[in-house]
């Protein structure tokens, strides 16, 4: 009896350490960039798609058939960062990020639909899959028809629905001759300049040689902002000089060796992992 009653205080122990951990990551997560402390706290994916969209149309690209692939790799980095999901340890059979697979860190809820209904597939997958599958199943993009429920639909639609309710866009019809579209121009404008402005310090005002000194959540944006064609437009504004100089300090960054720079700091792997993957795809 007192061995049952010990194990059993252990389990409630063990699950309040997690729930902990679990509060602990999101709170680094708020405090983690000082300078936007005071603003609204948007997700990975709400940045990409807002830095993606046209200000006054309030649709992005039709030629961009990148960015839904980067908010699925946004999702992954998100879920990692709040402490969720983790890449498995480092062994000798699976030393590349691409090997290894995603295993559930924690389930707990993050409030964020699109990263709970993903969290909700990763822990009822078995065996794990890896971070480029994940990419590929999110969006769908998978010649298994057993594995299309995992496909996370309408995912530009629901963050743009998000970026509504924070009172960053809004809600229009736009007419195009045989169909009406739903468009989300952005209201909000100040929240898309601090964005591109954070950006821009980034690899300006701020540059460090080595991305091991770059907040991770900065690190993580241009590499999705990368990988969604949507930074070349974050430095649009610069005059010639500096979009060169922002240019060329971003390419220098994107072509590192993932594999060693994910060795260099902790909580970067996925970050890296992510790059990897849009790298070989």
């Amino acid at each position: 009896m007192t061995t049952l009653t010990h194990r059993g205080r252990a389990r409630i122990s063990d699950r309040r350490l997690g729930d902990q951990e679990d509060v602990a990551a999101d709170r680094d997560l708020s405090d983690e960039d000082t300078d936007d402390s005071k603003e609204v706290r948007l997700t990975l994916m709400e940045e990409v798609l807002l830095l993606g969209l046209k200000d006054k149309e309030g649709y992005t690209s039709f030629w961009n058939d990148c960015i839904s692939s980067g908010l699925r790799g946004g999702i992954l980095i998100e879920l990692a960062l709040r402490g969720r999901i983790q890449l498995e340890p480092l062994t000798m059979r699976k030393k590349r990020l691409l090997d290894r697979k995603v295993l559930l860190k924690s389930d707990a809820p993050t409030g964020d639909v699109l990263l709970d209904e993903t969290l909700r597939h990763i822990k009822v997958t078995e065996p794990a899959e890896t971070v480029q599958t994940w990419i590929e199943l999110l969006t769908g993009e998978t010649w298994n028809p057993f594995k299309l429920q995992y496909q996370l639909r309408n995912v530009r639609e629901r963050v743009a629905k998000s970026l509504v309710e924070k009172g960053i866009l809004t809600t229009e019809k736009q007419n195009f001759l045989l169909f009406d579209m739903t468009t989300h121009p952005v209201s909000n404008a100040s929240e898309k300049q601090r964005l591109v402005r954070k950006l821009q310090e980034s690899v300006l005002e701020r540059w460090v040689r080595e991305p091991q000194r770059m907040e991770r959540r900065t690190l993580a944006l241009l590499v999705l902002a990368h990988s969604s064609d949507v930074l070349e437009g974050v430095f649009g504004g610069l005059a010639d000089e500096r979009y060169d100089l922002a240019m060329n300090r971003s390419k220098d960054l994107l072509e590192l060796d993932p594999e060693l720079e994910a060795t260099k700091a902790k909580g970067t792997e996925m970050i890296w992992a992510v790059l990897a993957a849009f790298n070989k795809s």
